[in-house]
């Protein structure tokens, strides 16, 4: 796992225009409110076609993780960030555990653990990193917007 954890400029101070914060429960409706507000954000960037159909399986895939594996204390919500800068669109999931993602290799009749797979071959980026305020952590993946090579 690359664990790279974004620029403060990035992260912190990019003009509201190009990027989302909401937040979510943590529960069963939870990936499908997060994959709409995606949608949302994704029209009123004019962001479409394989670009938004990966951001949004790559978003439902982080959203699962931290619904199945962070334990979460009361009170605490899922994060999801949605930005775009320098030609890549970044989705991103924080939650309040401390346990970073492991990747797995599933046997063929596993019906769990490709999760990371999915997301590290969907991604030309991924990573994870200290949430914002200490309490857990962010797991992020990048794609590329139309018409970009990568850096």
């Amino acid at each position: 796992m690359h664990c790279v954890e974004p620029s403060p400029k990035l992260y912190f101070r990019r003009p509201r225009a190009r990027q989302r914060h909401p937040t979510t429960t943590h529960g069963p409706r939870s990936a499908g409110r997060a994959r709409a507000l995606l949608r949302a954000q994704l029209t009123e960037w004019k962001v479409d076609g394989e670009v938004a159909e990966t951001a949004e399986l790559l978003l439902a895939e982080l959203m699962s993780n931290a619904i199945r594996h962070a334990r979460r204390p009361v009170g605490r919500e899922i994060g999801v960030r949605i930005a775009r800068y320098d030609g890549r669109l970044r989705v991103e999931v924080a939650d309040a555990s401390h346990a970073r993602p492991l990747p797995k290799t599933a046997a063929a009749d596993d019906e769990q653990g490709r999760g990371l797979a999915i997301i590290r071959a969907l991604s030309v980026r991924w990573g994870c990193c200290p949430r914002r305020h200490g309490i857990g952590k962010a797991v992020w993946a990048e794609v590329l917007l139309s018409g970009v090579q990568p850096k």
